[in-house]
């Protein structure tokens, strides 16, 4: 128990870092992806807006003085170029195409000229690809593409964007490698130190667990005498309701010891069982058999459906008391007059164990996992006349973890409570 408890504190750990890095380099990184493309559409929309071009302008000398001056053909002024945000330089550092189709797709002329790495001929493929795709906007490799009509026909505008998805992916591929050491820096820290976490815990645990072993053991003796005691009178005084009801309770509170005493020993982290292999079919219709009886002096009927010749390799002992637990509760809670269903199966390399029942009250669904807590009762007022401590299934529970299998409560309908038990092969 302690060891999962550490390997969930861990998982725990790592899952929660893990969706945090995730979040916030996630975050960072797709905010510097949109960056990088929407600067690269601002500047195609430019482009757009000027036939594929920056607007030329011209040098003028005033005064021994340089200034720049658009020239009488261009499409926008100084001022509407840096309301796009763009400087002085931006015209020099981009790389850009542009390829004029007419509206059949048959290209007209082509713009090269702002970039040497692409040829004529590849300018042409590129733009038939895109034309072929229907897309107005997009990446082609790593050139960023927009579509735009002309009074001559559609001209596809292709941006180079190598540089801005160099540097993103750059950054992208640098946070995953930090981020991926960081994870293994913590789970490294997390081995060597959730074992001291933990000790306080597993120290206490195991008192309790010892406390209840001895205490167990210790409180057997006295039991057993005056259960000895009791025989005595009845022998020298003969029947009496008093003695009857000093054996009765005597009988319980050694079930409840023996049971506790069982379920400490389950919650070793290693509990010893003699594992054999057994006929499984047969195991369960002889307790089946042994559930008739009070069954139907209850007024109950008890069906079965076994496949047999299924064989399991475990402790029969152990497997024998979790199909008689599963039947002990399935008899007590189950109305008069209702029928109680064993079913077990094989499916693949997994033995089924279904145990259904039906109920007096509804069954709640979010209080099904509550049926294996210790101690646990669905009559919380324990003034019920069934007997029991709420140990039963608890007991269950530990059989079924000891032998690496599944147990799970369902209620498929209102009144119906099916305890499933999957074990493997």
């Amino acid at each position: 128990m302690i060891k999962k408890l550490r390997i969930k504190f861990i998982a725990a750990s790592m899952l929660s870092l893990s969706l945090v890095l995730l979040v916030i380099l996630g975050s960072i990184n797709a905010m510097s992806y949109q960056k990088t493309v929407s600067d690269a559409d601002a500047i195609l929309s430019f482009l757009a807006s000027n036939q594929g071009m920056f607007p030329q302008r011209k040098l003028l000398e005033e005064g021994g003085n340089v200034r720049k001056e658009p020239m009488e053909n261009s499409a926008m002024d100084d001022s509407a170029f840096r309301k796009h945000g763009f400087s002085d330089e931006t015209p020099y550092e981009s790389r850009f195409f542009s390829v004029l189709l007419d509206e059949t797709g048959r290209v007209i002329s082509t713009d090269i000229d702002k970039i040497a790495a692409v040829d004529q001929a590849t300018a042409v493929e590129y733009a038939q690809e895109v034309w072929n795709s229907g897309k107005n906007s997009g990446f082609m490799e790593d050139y960023r593409f927009t579509r735009s009509r002309e009074a001559d026909g559609i001209r596809m505008i292709f941006l180079d964007c190598r540089r801005s998805l160099s540097g993103f992916r750059t950054v992208l591929l640098a946070s995953i490698s930090i981020s991926l050491l960081g994870l293994l820096a913590v789970l490294v820290l997390l081995i060597l130190l959730s074992n001291r976490i933990v000790t306080p815990v597993a120290e206490g645990y195991e008192k309790q667990r010892r406390f209840i072993t001895d205490a167990g053991h210790e409180i057997k003796t006295p039991l057993t005498i005056i259960g000895a005691d009791a025989d005595l009178l009845e022998l020298e005084c003969g029947e009496s309701e008093w003695l009857s009801d000093i054996k009765r309770q005597i009988k319980r509170l050694t079930g409840l010891t023996n049971d506790l005493i069982y379920l400490s020993r389950l919650d070793e982290e290693r509990p010893q069982l003699q594992r054999i292999e057994f006929p499984f079919s047969d195991v369960t219709e002889e307790v089946v058999q042994s559930f008739q009886g009070p069954a139907k002096a209850q007024g109950k009927e008890l069906r079965m459906d076994i496949q047999p010749l299924l064989s399991y390799t475990g402790d029969e002992k152990a497997i024998r008391q979790l199909v008689s637990i599963l039947l002990d509760n399935a008899v007590k809670y189950s109305p008069e007059g209702e029928t109680i269903s064993v079913k077990l199966e094989k499916e693949s390399r997994f033995l089924k164990l279904t145990v259904s029942n039906t109920t007096a009250q509804p069954v709640e669904k979010d209080k099904l996992n509550l049926l294996f807590d210790r101690f646990y009762r669905v009559d919380q007022s324990r003034n019920s006349s069934i007997s029991g401590y709420g140990l039963g299934m608890s007991i269950a529970q530990s059989i079924v973890d000891a032998h690496k299998g599944k147990i799970r409560a369902d209620s498929p309908e209102t009144n119906v409570l099916t305890v499933l038990v999957t074990l493997q092969q």
